[in-house]
């Protein structure tokens, strides 16, 4: 089975075949370093990075650009009296952080729209020179798209222009609402640092023209995946397609777009105040724990968040866990080990959680060969192992969960009960089981060793 992917722009499953055979590149809208990270910025990130990671063991080799968004209307506002761009690499550094945390791959290329002002200046230029965009009629060093000028706007949405509701009213030199900005001109209020001398006049880009720019400086012309959150997808994306098209580029093969979080089945939203901060998730489990539940549900449908989430996920790693444990297995990652109907699921639109039940129905053969002492448990570990490798679950992201220190006293503590019943001491050691017990660590012993988990 070939991989299928939808494609959010035909609005279909495609089968995916990339523009060059055995590369892949994909754009991904990074974060606008506004404020600190919430639960939609680590979902739109995991989607992409799980993507990444089952191109790569398909075959593939992938080149991922991941912007910064460091200039914007936002970052200026909520900086304050701080240095804006100070403020902006503060923010960006809790996103890395949580990236880091939640196993997500490093981009290949990580562009910040203020190292690629250039590139946006040409773009318009050309845009201008093609009749498409316009400097404001006042004077001003604001310049427009001119929305009129492309037939094809609104191809992405599906929508008609004369339906669709402008930005804003027609203000600042703009002829009509739909157009939109690719250079926003100076305001006396904002620092003198946040805006650029372009042929038009001290001005900074606007948000659409900082991605097609930096997509095109990595990626060139056309490029096979522009991938983002939902809510991109108009005006942000709309625009995007337009000035690269309009521009001469073909620009997105195909189009994603992952779907959001819900909070107890509302929106989330900050004038609700039902957001859930990074920080508040990361003391209801492990980090492992939250990246299982963020590919818990299929990356097109909204994931709701409740407040036992992560709980229940961490319930679910720790069988899967406690196997490994009982296992008493170390072997390599061998991806041949994956199951044909785990490779299904993921060529599948990536259809991460009926891979996730062909984990736990592996997990649980593999349970059932250790009680009957059956060598088929190699079989199922590393099958288990593959699958965990290709979801970023990896042993290392897993073991973040216990604490060094209890890893540490557990191993004494078995230590010294395999020291007493080596001397005939079985109460000592009964007294010591019955402690890691306490402790709610389960051991099994081996012919050569003992073996542990920490109870579900």
């Amino acid at each position: 089975m070939a991989l299928e992917l939808f494609d959010s722009k035909e609005q279909k499953l495609r089968e995916f075949v990339p523009l060059n055979h055995g590369h892949v590149e994909i754009y991904l809208c990074g974060p606008t370093v506004q404020s600190e990270p919430h639960l939609g910025h680590l979902r739109s990130a995991l989607v992409y990075d799980l993507l990444r990671r089952w191109l790569v063991a398909s075959g593939y080799t992938v080149t991922l650009v991941r912007n910064v968004t460091d200039i914007d209307d936002k970052v200026l506002v909520n900086a304050g009296q701080r240095d804006w761009l100070e403020f902006a690499r503060e923010i960006e550094k809790s996103f890395n952080a949580a990236y880091e945390n939640l196993g997500i791959l490093e981009p290949t290329h990580k562009p910040y729209a203020t190292d690629h002002i250039e590139d946006m200046i040409e773009l318009t230029k050309k845009l201008i020179s093609l009749g498409h965009a316009y400097q404001a009629e006042d004077g001003s060093a604001n310049v427009f798209f001119d929305t009129s000028s492309w037939p094809n706007y609104g191809e992405l949405t599906n929508q008609k222009l004369e339906n669709m509701e402008g930005e804003t009213d027609a203000s600042f030199g703009r002829r009509s609402p739909h157009d939109f900005a690719l250079f926003k001109a100076h305001k006396a209020d904002e620092p003198q640092s946040a805006s650029w001398q372009t042929p038009w006049g001290l001005a900074r880009p606007g948000w659409h023209i900082e991605c097609s720019a930096m997509a095109k400086h990595f990626l060139g012309e056309s490029f096979d995946i522009h991938g983002g959150g939902l809510d991109l997808r108009f005006p942000h994306h709309e625009n995007e397609l337009a000035q690269s098209k309009a521009a001469g580029d073909r620009f997105a093969n195909n189009w994603m777009h992952n779907a959001l979080i819900t909070i107890n089945g509302n929106k989330m939203s900050k004038s609700l105040g039902n957001g859930v901060s990074v920080a508040e998730l990361s003391k209801q489990g492990s980090w492992a724990a939250i990246r299982y539940w963020l590919i818990s549900a299929n990356y097109r449908s909204n994931l709701d968040y409740q407040a036992g989430s992560i709980l229940e996920a961490q319930t679910a790693l720790d069988r899967i866990i406690g196997f490994i444990r009982r296992t008493g297995l170390d072997r390599e990652v061998n991806l041949a080990a994956l199951p044909a109907d785990f490779i299904a699921a993921m060529d599948s639109d990536l259809n991460i959680p009926a891979g996730l039940a062909v984990l736990h129905e592996k997990v649980r053969v593999g349970n059932q060969a250790i009680d009957n002492a059956s060598d088929e448990v190699v079989i199922a570990f590393d099958a288990v192992r593959a699958m965990l490798h290709v979801l970023g679950l990896d042993f290392a992201l897993l073991q973040k969960q216990v604490e060094p220190e209890l890893i540490e006293k557990i191993e004494e503590l078995i230590s010294k009960r395999n020291s007493a019943k080596g001397s005939g001491d079985f109460a000592a050691a009964d007294s010591i089981r019955a402690e890691l017990q306490g402790m709610g660590v389960t051991i099994k012993d081996m012919p050569d060793k003992t073996i542990w988990s920490i109870d579900g």
